[in-house]
């Protein structure tokens, strides 16, 4: 493979949970093994979501504490990785739509077992259970560590 040639393009949904900065972490090793590019994706809604209730992040931030997250996650992440092209946006939206529609012209869509939902116990978050099922690329899951209050 030639040296600034990409093959590929990983697009991976973070919304700063240690999943999905786990998630960017493997993509990031996988872009550095194919020569891919990585868009790392962020998705926030205005008014809440289904009716008021979900959230996308537990505090209803703005789209700048968005911006802000992603910013650090991918700082956190890439440290060290000069030769992956990591590329970003923020997306006003559902966070699956976001991520379906940016994953149409993906090799594979990453991201982490579950977000920063209410459900956090559950094995797989409501967005990346919709991305599973709906994107038109394959779909790889990761999920964090536990820490050992966690795993109590």
């Amino acid at each position: 493979m030639s040296r600034g040639v990409r093959h590929g393009r990983i697009v991976v949904g973070v919304d700063g949970s240690p999943s999905s900065v786990q998630a960017l972490r493997w993509a990031l090793d996988q872009a550095e093994l194919t020569g891919a590019a990585v868009h790392a994706v962020s998705a926030w809604e205005a008014h809440g979501g289904q009716g008021g209730n979900a959230r996308v992040y537990p505090d209803d931030v703005p789209a700048e504490r968005a911006a802000v997250r992603l910013s650090e996650a991918i700082g956190e992440a890439a440290t060290g990785r000069a030769s992956v092209e990591v590329s970003h946006k923020i997306v006003e939206g559902h966070p699956a739509d976001v991520l379906i529609e940016a994953a149409r012209t993906a090799d594979i869509l990453v991201m982490g077992n579950r977000g920063h939902g209410r459900f956090t116990g559950a094995l797989v978050g409501s967005v990346t259970h919709r991305c599973i099922q709906h994107a038109s690329c394959p779909v790889v899951v990761i999920r964090a560590e536990e820490s050992d209050d966690e795993r109590r």
